[in-house]
C-alpha cells in the first residue's frame, strides 16, 4: 500500500506563492535540488490540481534543455517515470505522457489508488490537496521552510482542517532551508 504525501516548499509563514502567485523566492539550491529528488524518487503516481500541473509539465521536456543542471536534469526523469493524474473540470486534454485526466476529486477512488499501489502518491495544488486532508487520506506532510516570510499570498495547507502531526525526520540547509517530514495522526 502507498502512502499519500503532501509536499510543499513554502515560506516560513506557509504560502507557496506570493499574493501575485511568484514562487521564485523557493527555488531550490543544487543540494535541496537533489534531496528533493531523493524523497520523491519513491513516488510512482502524482495527483494535481490544474495550476499545479500547468507548473509541473515543464519536466516532460526540461531534459531536452542542453544548460540543464544534473540535478534537475535528474528531476525530469523521475517526473517522467512516474504516473500523473490531473484533477480539472476545464481542461481538454493533457499533452504530457503518463498522464490522465479526472474532471473531479473522488476520495473512494483515491483511497483504492493507494489500496492498489505498491509505491508512493504525491497530491499538489492546495484546491486539490484540501479535498484529500478533508477526507483523512493524506499520511505525510512535507515542508521545505525557505527562510522568507510573505504576509500573504497561496497557502500550504488548509483552513478549517486540524491535523496532529508527529515529527518524522528534519535537515537544516546551508542557504537557511529547513526541511520537516511529517505523519499524519489524525485529520479532522
Amino acid at each position: 500500500m502507498g502512502s499519500l504525501i503532501c509536499t510543499g516548499i513554502t515560506s516560513l509563514d506557509g504560502y507557496i506563492a506570493d499574493e501575485h502567485g511568484d514562487f521564485s523566492w523557493g527555488v531550490p539550491d543544487a543540494a535541496e535540488h537533489t534531496f528533493v529528488n531523493d524523497l520523491e524518487r519513491p513516488v510512482g503516481t502524482y495527483l494535481y490540481g490544474r495550476r499545479m500541473y500547468d507548473v509541473m509539465r515543464f519536466w516532460e521536456t526540461a531534459d531536452g534543455m542542453p544548460d540543464l543542471p544534473e540535478a534537475e536534469r535528474d528531476y525530469a526523469a523521475i517526473w517522467q517515470a512516474a504516473d500523473k493524474v490531473v484533477y480539472s473540470s476545464t481542461l481538454a486534454d493533457t499533452p504530457t505522457r503518463r498522464t490522465r485526466l479526472e474532471r473531479s476529486f473522488d476520495a473512494d477512488a483515491v483511497r483504492r489508488m493507494k489500496a492498489e499501489s505498491v509505491r508512493d502518491l504525491s497530491i499538489s495544488g492546495p484546491g486539490l490537496a484540501v479535498h484529500a486532508f478533508r477526507a483523512g487520506l493524506v499520511d505525510e506532510v512535507r515542508m521545505l521552510l525557505h527562510p522568507v516570510v510573505l504576509g500573504g499570498g497561496t497557502s500550504f495547507l488548509p483552513d478549517g482542517v486540524r491535523l496532529d502531526l508527529e515529527l518524522l525526520d528534519e535537515r537544516r540547509f546551508g542557504n537557511g532551508v529547513v526541511f520537516l517530514r511529517y505523519a499524519v495522526l489524525e485529520s479532522r
